[in-house]
């Protein structure tokens, strides 16, 4: 469920930032409402996410994907020039996204386990 909430606020994110630079510096009401109403929900559902997903992980993922959502949907409608090197590229992000996801959380070792100071003793 983490993943879930994680996936749509990334998605949030790509929201928020195309509505912002539709916004034109906060001058257009509908746009900036829409980049006010995107950001809340985004960040609540990144805060919601980083109770059962590493922060680092999380962050990383929200952004990747956020970013690769904008840049797609502004090469869709015309905003940005298509390229098939940014796809690519996008398709990286994506890639390492997922692969943070893959990874999941690492079983932690004696050493790392909190309250500790590490290390044989």
């Amino acid at each position: 469920m983490a993943w879930l909430a994680l996936l749509a606020s990334a998605v949030l994110e790509a929201v928020w930032a195309s509505a912002l630079g539709a916004s034109e510096g906060f001058s257009r009401p509908v746009p900036t409402m829409v980049f006010a109403a995107a950001a809340i929900a985004s960040m609540t559902g990144l805060a919601l996410a980083v109770r059962r997903i590493p922060l680092a992980t999380a962050y990383a993922v929200w952004v990747g994907v956020g970013a690769s959502l904008t840049v797609a949907w502004a090469m869709l409608t015309g905003a940005e020039r298509f390229s098939w090197l940014k796809v690519v590229f996008i398709g990286g992000i994506v890639a390492c996204s997922a692969g943070l996801k893959a990874l999941g959380r690492t079983p932690e070792t004696p050493e790392a386990t909190p309250g500790t100071r590490g290390g044989p003793r």
